[in-house]
Parts: C-alpha cells; structure tokens; sequence
C-alpha cells in the first residue's frame, strides 16, 4: 500500500445547499408546531375551529344578508321577507347620534350674519386635530416643536366643541401661559415656592378675565354654542377617556410621591385619599358627581355635569395609578436613590431625571390596563343621564318608533369602536414597552 492510501479525503469545494424537509418550512412548520405539536393540542385545535365554524355559520348569513339603506325596522322586514339578515340601516340613519350626541347646530354665524351650515365639521375637526396633538406625546422621536399644538389642542378642542366666544379659551390659555412665567421665575428659590405662585397667578388671570370676557362676547361669538345635554354618543366617551387619563396620570404620580413622603401630613392625607378612593365603586362616584358635587361649589356657578364627572373619574383613576406607579418606585434599587444623592441632586431633581423614568417604564402595563378599562367605565356614565354610544342606543334611538327592536346591530357597532381603540392602545403599549428595553436597565 502506497503512501498516498494513508491520506484522508478532503473537499475542496462546498456542498449545495439542500432545502429542507417538507414538514421543517413554511406553513406545514407552523401548524406542525403551533397547532398539531402534541396529540392533546391536535384535539384541542379541532374542537376550537368546530367552535369557530359553529360560531361563524350562524352569524356570517345574517351579516352578508344585511339591510343598509331603509328608514325604519318595518322597512328593513319588508325587504327581508323573512330572510335571516342585520339590520344595519339604523348605523346609517342614526350615525350622527351615535358619534355626536342629539345634534349640531346647522348655523353658522359671523359678526352677527347667519350661514346654513353642518355644524359636525367641529368635533370632526376636533378629532383630526387630536391624532396630530397625541403625536409628539406618543411618538417622542417626532420633531419636539409639535408640542406646540399638542399645548393648543385643549383649547382649540374645547372651543370647536363647546362653541360660544372665543375669549373664554384664550382667557384660559393666558391663564395657563401666566402661571408658566411665574413658575419659572420662582422655581429657582423652591418648587413650592413656584409651585403656589404658579397657581396664584393663574386665578388671578382668570378672575380678572372673567369681567372682560363678557364686554368682548358679543361681537365675537360666531360659532353657536352647543349645551354640554346636547353632546354624546361615542364622542362623549372619547372625551371622558381621553380628558381622565391626561389629568390622572400626573395626579397619580403625584399621590405615589406623596404616600412614600417623610411628612406625615402630606403622607397620610395621600393614604386616606388611595385607600377610600379605591375603596368605592365608581358609579358611586358618578351619583355623587351628579347630585352632591354640585354643593361644594360656589352658590351660582353653574358646574357643568360634564366638569364633574371628569374630576370624579379623574380621582378614581388616579388613585389607581397612583398604587400602579408606587410599585414601580418600590422595584427600583436603593442604589439608584443613593446614585442620585452622590450627585448632588435635590429631591425634585433626582425624581424627574433619575428615579421616576426608570419607574414610570416599569409601570407601563399597569397604567395601560388602567387607561384600558378607564375608557370602557366611560359607559357607566349612561346612568347619571349622560348619553354617551351606550346612554344614546338605550334612549333615544331604542325609544323611537321607528327602531324600536334593534339591539343586537347598535350593541355590536359599540362593541366595535371600543375594540378598535382598545386594541390600538394595548399594541402602542407593547410598541413603547419594546422601544424602551423595560427588561434591561
């Protein structure tokens, strides 16, 4: 045997590649290993698409066969002819009820000359305005200049809504403006001492403008104004939500804070305040906003019920967030307080830049659930004569003549809008949660 025998092979060149297996690639991987992995899911998949299919093949005929263009239940019957099938002809009929509330004014006036004109252009616009106004809020790699409409958007919003003059929110955004300027001014001497001043300055611009507002009024009001009774539907709900949520959220952050203070007063007054919030029902809240609120006010202010019912959701919520974020204050090491400390940080300044981010990132799915089922409490609000989608199809829709019988249409389009919005918000939340590495610090 030659020398050469005793030599092992080697390649020179590499292999092609071969594709894999059948059951190692595509959709036959994937149902191999989501849906048919052990005998048990196998069983477990079979029973749910029976579940599906029994579901679907009773629903979807009545969807498909569905009546969109009469103008009453009998109407929707007659073409039916005793074919199974959804009236949706009352989403159609009743749209603007179930978005808006009762109705719009269909005026226009400027300096005093009236216009026909539809007046649902306003919450329309309002709401455009609300996607651009939440965009530097939700999405912070957007230029920070947006900020600015996001700042105007509540007054702009509520003087498209609400109509009347436009001196009452620009007296309020003034007010706003003038506690900033004074905050800033006094904040370097203490937060508190900026704080107060802040809140002083406001009031006085608001009382002082509220003896000028009326002189201007007269010649200036050219949107009609629209009583709080008249608004509604899904839109009411919206602005519950939405309103709610922006007020608790550093009310909340503000009673954690409060409950872990080294002042027994400020401690213990934020204590009392959680633990008998969280202790009544909501809609508990929404019958003393409705009867009781109103007596704490000064006799002759008129306290809009829309006013209080936000300050008692925003309570409510608060007090829940506030549990939420000081869980996430309590996960955090004792290093990072001692971190802040060897940097020579004062307190305020050792929340905002060190310790309340890396809390307020822990607390993201807490507040998300609770922003969540805030939102969908907003219908509770149909028992205290507010109609909200849910108060608007149980009243006026549902008492008409001409719909009375149709539930099952107007419950699914509610249940519809709230879904969307919800889901929205779950996957912006896990987005953020995923954008800001919560698992790693």
């Amino acid at each position: 045997m030659s020398k050469s025998d005793n030599i092992s092979f080697v390649r020179t060149e590499t292999l092609p590649q071969v594709a894999p297996p059948m059951g190692e690639q595509g959709i036959v991987k994937w149902l191999r290993e989501n849906l048919f992995a052990t005998p048990a899911n196998a069983v477990l998949t079979l029973i749910s698409l029976y579940a599906i299919w029994f579901v679907l093949k009773s629903t979807m005929p009545w969807v498909f066969n569905g009546v969109w263009g009469t103008n009453s239940l009998a109407e929707c019957r007659e073409v039916l002819d005793g074919t199974s099938g959804a009236c949706f002809s009352v989403l159609t009929e009743r749209w603007n009820q179930l978005l808006f509330g009762f109705k719009y004014p269909t005026v226009l006036t400027i300096n005093g000359v009236e216009t026909e004109w539809s007046g649902y252009w306003r919450p329309m616009l309002a709401f455009a305005m609300m996607l651009v106004a939440l965009a530097p809020v939700l999405f912070f790699d957007l230029p920070r200049k947006l900020l600015i409409v996001t700042g105007l958007f509540p007054f702009v919003a509520f003087w498209l809504i609400w109509g009347g003059t436009i001196w009452t929110p620009i007296l309020a955004l003034v007010g706003f403006i003038v506690g900033y300027l004074v905050y800033a001014q006094l904040v370097n001497k203490s937060f508190a001492a900026g704080f107060f001043g802040a809140v002083v300055a406001a009031l006085v611009t608001w009382y002082v403008g509220g003896f000028i507002v009326p002189l201007l009024t007269p010649e200036t009001t050219f949107l009609q104004a629209v009583p709080s009774r008249d608004l509604g539907g899904y839109m009411l709900n919206m602005m519950l939500g939405l309103t709610c949520v922006s007020l608790s959220l550093p009310l909340g952050i503000a009673l954690a804070l409060g409950r872990q203070s080294s002042m027994p007063l400020i401690k213990w007054i934020c204590v009392i305040f959680i633990e008998f919030i969280r202790g009544v029902p909501l809609i508990t809240l929404l019958f003393v906003a409705n009867v009781m609120l109103a007596y704490f006010f000064p006799p002759g202010s008129g306290v809009d019920l829309f006013i209080r019912v936000v300050i008692m959701i925003t309570m409510f919520s608060a007090a829940y967030i506030a549990e939420v974020i000081r869980g996430g204050l309590a996960a955090l090491p004792k290093g990072q307080y001692e971190a802040a400390d060897s940097l020579g940080l004062d307190y305020p300044q050792a929340m905002r830049l060190i310790i309340l981010p890396q809390a307020l990132k822990i607390s993201i799915p807490g507040i998300v659930n609770i922003a969540v089922g805030l939102f969908k409490d907003t219908t509770l609000v149909s028992v205290i004569s507010m109609f909200d989608i849910v108060g608007m199809i149980r009243g006026p829709i549902l008492a008409s003549t001409d719909w009375n019988g149709v539930y099952w249409e107007l419950f699914l389009f509610a249940c519809v809008v709230f879904f969307v919005v919800c889901y929205g918000i779950s996957q912006y939340s896990q987005w953020l949660e995923r954008r800001l590495a919560t698992d790693h610090r």
